[in-house]
């Protein structure tokens, strides 16, 4: 592996040269990570400067915002306008589409992105990041609408994350390859540190938020009964951080699942398919794993809005199988709960 490859060559390498139309595609993912590293900027100043704290606003979602949320959203903003990139932008922090009528008439491509996932653990310095898919526009449209992204994830070109951590690290993926890259800050660069990533196809921990274990579905229930007592061939560590993008990045690398159900609050699930859901789940497939709303495969699904929700059950493939099988098993036999699956399944 060449630890020195930068993110630049790899995206002229990988997706320029090798990928149908890529150049433009490489030329929006390079803009991304700058406007990451920028974020990432920010970041560490977080606790002294003026974006300390929360907003006190609500946005669209009806969630408390952080000031870093909206700066967030900003600096994508900022970056893409004008650029000749894309025509739309789709963000969490926006009610509707964000035109950028003047590039749409050379632009190929929309971006639909979750700027600060996670942003509820700034004020404990915990982990943060931002996900991103990059979707084609509707063919010669010179203004962008909602319509537009309102078919399957199976049509998005390219999709990653950048994960705020300890380290700064940029996941993306692109014609069926999924790739990693470390940020350097002596320097100012990404490099190349996570080539050609695939996913367990079996991993040893499970990630969900278990004060909501009461109102999930009893096939959810079993699974976790399953792998905290033994029951799947071994027993399973709960990890769950709080940030969809951290805990999705420890998947992608170590196995496992994570999964958030629907309950009685969220009866549609809590998860945003655009920007959070479907970008994941590309990334999951091209690295082996799978994901999958319980029943429907995560891709398979059409949104009927700009921030429509989904549960999500994504990470290596034997346990999304596991949890799909107990769903079905349930559904087989209403108001009995599930059988236990047999031992090592």
């Amino acid at each position: 592996m060449d630890h020195r490859l930068t993110l630049t060559q790899h995206l002229l390498r990988e997706v320029e040269e090798e990928t149908p139309g890529g150049g433009k595609v490489a030329a929006i993912l390079a803009e991304v990570a700058t406007a990451c590293k920028e974020i990432r900027a920010q970041l560490a100043q977080v606790g002294l400067g003026p974006l300390a704290g929360m907003e006190g606003g609500i946005n669209v979602q009806g969630e408390a915002v952080h000031k870093l949320d909206w700066f967030a959203n900003r600096v994508f903003a900022q970056h893409f306008e004008g650029s000749g990139l894309l025509c739309t932008l789709i963000s969490e922090e926006m009610e509707d589409i964000h035109h950028l009528d003047m590039d749409c008439a050379r632009a190929e491509h929309m971006l639909c992105y979750d700027p600060m996932d996670g942003s509820s653990n700034l004020d404990v310095d915990g982990a943060v990041g931002t996900i991103f898919s990059i979707r084609p526009k509707a063919t010669n449209a010179d203004h962008g609408t909602p319509a537009e992204v309102f078919h399957p994830g199976t049509e998005q070109v390219a999709a990653g994350y950048v994960l705020y951590g300890p380290q700064c690290m940029l996941v993306y993926g692109v014609g069926g390859r999924v790739h990693g890259f470390t940020l350097d800050s002596a320097v100012g660069e990404f490099f190349l540190s996570h080539p050609d990533i695939g996913m367990p196809e079996r991993g040893n921990e499970f990630s969900a938020n278990l004060a909501r274990l009461d109102g999930w579905d009893g096939a959810y229930q079993e699974f976790v009964r399953q792998v905290t007592e033994g029951l799947a061939g071994k027993r399973y560590s709960l990890r769950y951080i709080g940030a969809l993008v951290a805990d999705f990045h420890r998947v992608l690398l170590r196995g496992g699942v994570f999964f958030y159900p629907s309950d009685a609050k969220n009866p549609r699930g809590k998860l945003r398919l655009l920007y959070e859901a479907a970008p994941l789940a590309i990334l999951a497939e091209w690295a082996g794993g799978a994901a999958t709303d319980g029943a429907t495969r995560i891709l398979d699904l059409v949104p009927d809005g700009l921030h429509a929700r989904t549960p999500l059950v994504i990470g290596s493939r034997l346990e999304v199988e596991s949890i799909q099988s107990l769903m079905a098993e349930a559904a087989r036999a209403p108001g009995a709960g599930p059988a236990i699956a047999s031992k090592g399944a």
